[in-house]
């Protein structure tokens, strides 16, 4: 997804291309809503309300929408372009940004919070988990999803002296490592990292699970497939979080 944090001049038109991929592939959205979906329960026993921080173009919201029937989806993000077609998908879609004077939602308001690859473009993760936690009620949801620096596939790149995939060095081209799509990555996390960072803010990690990568090559799908088995290796984590 788009980042809603409010980068340098030159990040904000990166992100602004519409041709710059948003999401790691529909597999990653389908599971975290249901995790998600099995985190609120039933419509029936109450709608909720869950904000997809970082919704981009609305893409990955509607693949997750059927798992979540009867709850209110509402989608934001800082690009004005990415909400244009977010709002093709997606009955409510509005405008906001993690930093400066943050999102447009009162305290504890929300009952669930959807950031899918949001956090590896922050230039403050520390300030948008702190405003995540604002507009989340007591016991609210976390659902984060990010790559993972320490997929199999780059434990072995590593070792090889290849710079990570998911890792980047220019906003310009692809240097060092496999793959030729730039993406706008400051900041990757391990599974052990995620979880420690995500508790200093002031969350309970309920689960971590790990999800496939569409741009792994075809020949190694299986294998990414399989790595999901064991989250520390997988190829994007999915992590579910309560405020506490």
């Amino acid at each position: 997804m788009t980042s809603t944090a409010s980068p340098p001049r030159d990040l904000r038109d990166f992100y602004e291309n519409p041709s710059v991929p948003v999401a790691s592939g529909p597999s990653r959205s389908r599971r975290q809503a249901r995790m998600l979906a099995r985190a609120l329960g039933p419509a029936s026993a109450g709608p909720r309300t869950v904000l997809d921080i970082g919704c981009g173009d609305g893409t990955a919201a509607a693949t997750a929408a059927p798992y979540l029937r009867g709850h209110r989806l509402v989608g934001v993000d800082w690009s004005q372009d990415a909400l244009a077609r977010a709002r093709t998908r997606l009955p409510h879609a509005v405008r906001g940004e993690l930093t400066g004077g943050g999102l447009p939602f009162a305290a504890e308001s929300a009952d669930a919070v959807l950031f899918s690859e949001v956090i590896e473009h922050l230039v403050d993760p520390d300030a948008a988990l702190d405003e995540l936690r604002r507009v989340l009620r007591p016991g609210g949801h976390l659902m984060l999803s990010t790559p993972n620096l320490a997929a199999w596939y780059n434990r072995l790149l590593l070792l090889a002296g290849v710079q990570p995939v998911f890792s980047e060095v220019s906003l310009r081209g692809i240097h060092g490592r496999p793959g030729s799509e730039v993406v706008g990555h400051l900041r990757l996390y391990t599974a052990r990292a995620l979880r420690e960072f995500v508790a200093a803010s002031g969350f309970t990690v309920v689960r971590l699970e790990g999800a496939p990568f569409h741009g792994v090559p075809r020949a190694l799908r299986p294998l990414d497939r399989l790595a999901c088995a064991r989250p520390p290796l997988s190829s994007i984590l999915l992590l579910h979080a309560r405020r506490t």
